[in-house]
């Protein structure tokens, strides 16, 4: 049930902080980023939540972009980041976090429906989201709200600095 005093509203210069914390906060099981690491170990002395923090960082620095983020008692609970393509009338929820402490509140939900509502009011005329196979919240969310699945895809990595074939610094 979404609580009455959650605001949500379009985030601004001084939310960036917090909505990286977020993201370094909740995103350790679903991300591609902590798959890679728990299978090829740091790469370059740098960890997942790096990696996935420049991903959001990308996504509210980008300038066919939005935010929107769920505040409660004036702190920021939860994001969700918009991408826009105007030519292909096609908008994409990049991100999505709800601090731990506001779970299965319905948080989530309605940032989801307010990026709806802001690609439609931006002349997007379809809204995606993936997910990884391992986010069952996300599995379960998604086509609750309205999404269809359309395609599957199944993510490879590789890790070149244990391949002589491909590292030409240990040649």
């Amino acid at each position: 049930m979404v609580d009455q005093q959650i605001n949500y509203r379009n985030a601004n210069a001084q939310d960036r902080e917090r909505v990286l914390q977020i993201t370094e906060a909740v995103f350790g099981p679903s991300t591609f980023e902590r798959n890679i690491e728990e299978r090829f170990g740091v790469i370059d002395g740098r960890d997942w939540r790096w990696r996935k923090r420049r991903h959001v960082e990308a996504d509210l620095d980008a300038s066919e972009s939005g935010c929107v983020v769920a505040e409660h008692r004036g702190r920021v609970i939860g994001y969700v980041t918009i991408r826009y393509d105007k030519e292909a009338k096609i908008g994409s929820i990049p991100n999505l976090a709800v601090d731990a402490e506001y779970k299965s509140r319905g948080i989530g939900r309605q940032l989801i429906q307010e990026a709806l509502r802001e690609m439609a009011a931006s002349g997007m005329q379809v809204g995606r989201i993936e997910t990884l196979q391992q986010n069952e919240v996300g599995q379960h969310l998604y086509p609750d709200v309205g999404f269809e699945e359309v395609a599957r895809q199944v993510y490879f990595a590789i890790d070149l600095r244990s391949r002589d074939d491909y590292n030409h610094a240990n040649g």
